[in-house]
């Protein structure tokens, strides 16, 4: 497939648009296509490091990172990495389709990288995909490392760091992440809803505060940086539920080092839905759930992009309850939107935010990412 000419960079071979064409139409049928997998329907009983690594009788999953960095002269940066795993069938079956053909495999892997050059104004995003096959991609787990890899992007999560590495035409990423804290389990011991009944949650933890350090390259030029990140896994079978067009996800580091992520699952209507919840991180790695009625969202400004029409919030003002934060969050730069139709079929807003306002009353400022789907047209997609 011939390379575009443009910032987003695509490595995706022919021989993998049947499977691709193959995993919209799986989306867009949503709950018949859930026959024969795995389903999360209560606690996840996770444990380290065993479930870093794949969970492949369930048909949706991901590994996420981002992360705020500046240079050794201040300069500011974002990143992204995002490795997904999707399943187009039931069943491991990868014994099997060994036996069969080297180049047969059931799991199809995606991953989309993105850098944000704040000062430049520039966000340039790439991706890739290989079927579990000829180990093009997979999950390899040995060591007490768990390596996730499509192509030659990978992330070694190791026993005492993530190591990150990208190489892309017009950027590259090659990192080291260190925990500060414990992994966060979210919902009901990492059981997270995601709708109305029990099957339509993930089992989802984080890495909330990962010290990084490292180089990122933007054209010709490589910068030493340093900064924090964040950590998310998840992986569900079940799709969105009816009625919702997308969510909002924000995870916020501050500088009282504590830690927050919120989502949001918007209805088509605009409403919210009474699912959407959070997770507040204390100084020590304790956690407090949040639920709907202890979050509170407004919308500030807003971007339309020139490529997709798609307007999406670029300010907000959000706030929570027990703990009482108040925090305005504004986009590190407007275009920061992720064009991934070659590979998902997807196009969703993932950008670097700042965060400043109030933790029980004292001033407190930082910086995160948000995640927005749905705003282009409904994301019909398994969360």
């Amino acid at each position: 497939m011939k390379m575009k000419d443009n910032p987003r960079i695509t490595s995706v071979s022919a021989g993998l648009i049947a499977a691709l064409a193959f995993l919209l139409v799986c989306t867009a049928v949503g709950g018949a296509e859930e026959a024969g997998f795995q389903k999360v329907t209560g606690p996840c009983a996770l444990a380290f490091p065993e479930d870093h690594g794949a969970h492949r009788g369930f048909r949706t999953e991901w590994w996420y990172y981002t992360g705020n960095v500046h240079s050794d002269a201040g300069e500011p940066f974002g990143f992204q990495l995002t490795f997904f795993r999707t399943a187009l069938r039931p069943g491991t079956a990868e014994e099997g389709d060994a036996l069969r053909s080297a180049w047969k495999s059931s799991q199809l892997f995606i991953a989309h990288a993105a850098v944000t050059d704040v000062n430049r104004k520039i966000h340039l995003s790439a991706e890739t995909a290989a079927r579990e096959a000829l180990e093009l991609a997979g999950v390899r787990a040995g060591n007490e490392t768990v390596t996730v890899y499509t192509r030659a992007w990978k992330a070694c999560i190791g026993p005492q760091d993530h190591r990150l590495a990208v190489e892309s035409e017009r950027f590259s990423l090659n990192l080291s992440l260190t925990p500060q804290k414990p992994p966060v389990l979210h919902g009901n011991g990492g059981y997270s809803r995601k709708g109305s009944s029990p099957e339509r949650a993930s089992c989802y933890y984080s890495f909330s505060r990962l010290a990084a350090g490292g180089k990122i390259r933007v054209g010709d030029r490589t910068w030493n940086v340093a900064g924090t990140a964040w950590m998310d896994h998840e992986f569900s079978t079940a799709p969105l539920e009816p009625g919702l067009a997308g969510w909002d996800w924000f995870s916020l580091q501050l500088s009282d080092r504590t830690e927050l992520m919120v989502f949001f699952l918007r209805k088509a209507d605009g409403e919210i839905h009474a699912a959407s919840a959070g997770t507040f991180v204390d100084p020590s790695g304790e956690t407090i759930g949040l639920t709907r009625r202890q979050l509170a969202v407004e919308v500030l400004d807003r971007w339309k992009s020139p490529d997709s029409n798609a307007v999406y919030p670029v300010r907000w003002r959000l706030s929570t309850s027990g703990p009482d934060l108040a925090l305005r969050i504004r986009a590190r730069i407007d275009n920061q939107e992720m064009d991934t139709r070659q590979t998902t079929g997807v196009v969703y807003w993932e950008g670097s935010v700042t965060a400043e306002g109030t933790a029980s009353g004292r001033p407190v400022s930082g910086t995160g990412y948000v995640e927005m789907t749905g705003y282009g047209q409904p994301f019909d997609a398994p969360m």
